[in-house]
């Protein structure tokens, strides 16, 4: 079973920069595609950026030139770098597990518990 773990969120200033990092345990870390999630009070939750196993990345548009995803298969760690930050950040932003179900083995959909990340002056 794979447990997640997100630290890094905190108050930080528009245009200021933070860094989410994401412990992960159980499970065979590098077989995973790793995601960062975001919500905002009243919002949807929202796929903020995504590393698949192999290593491409993708970002949501908003987020596109801003921040960074990356993964240290040698530490079941995922990261995100976030630059020029805007108060439109601000939300709970979860740590996400996924590999699909395979032959013999069930789908993997793991979820952190959360870390606050809020942009205010």
């Amino acid at each position: 079973q794979v447990q997640l773990v997100e630290s890094g969120g905190d108050l930080v200033q528009p245009g200021g920069s933070l860094r989410l990092s994401c412990a992960a345990s159980g499970g065979i870390f590098i077989l995973n595609d790793m995601n960062w999630y975001r919500q905002a009070p009243g919002k949807q939750r929202e796929l903020v950026a995504g590393i698949t196993s192999g290593g491409a990345t993708n970002y949501a548009d908003s987020v596109k030139g801003r921040f960074t995803i990356s993964r240290d298969n040698a530490k079941n760690r995922v990261y995100l770098q976030m630059n020029s930050l805007k108060s439109e950040d601000t939300a709970v932003y979860y740590c996400n597990a996924y590999r699909s179900k395979g032959f013999g083995r069930p789908e993997i959909n793991a979820w952190g518990q959360g870390t606050q990340v809020t942009v205010s002056s």
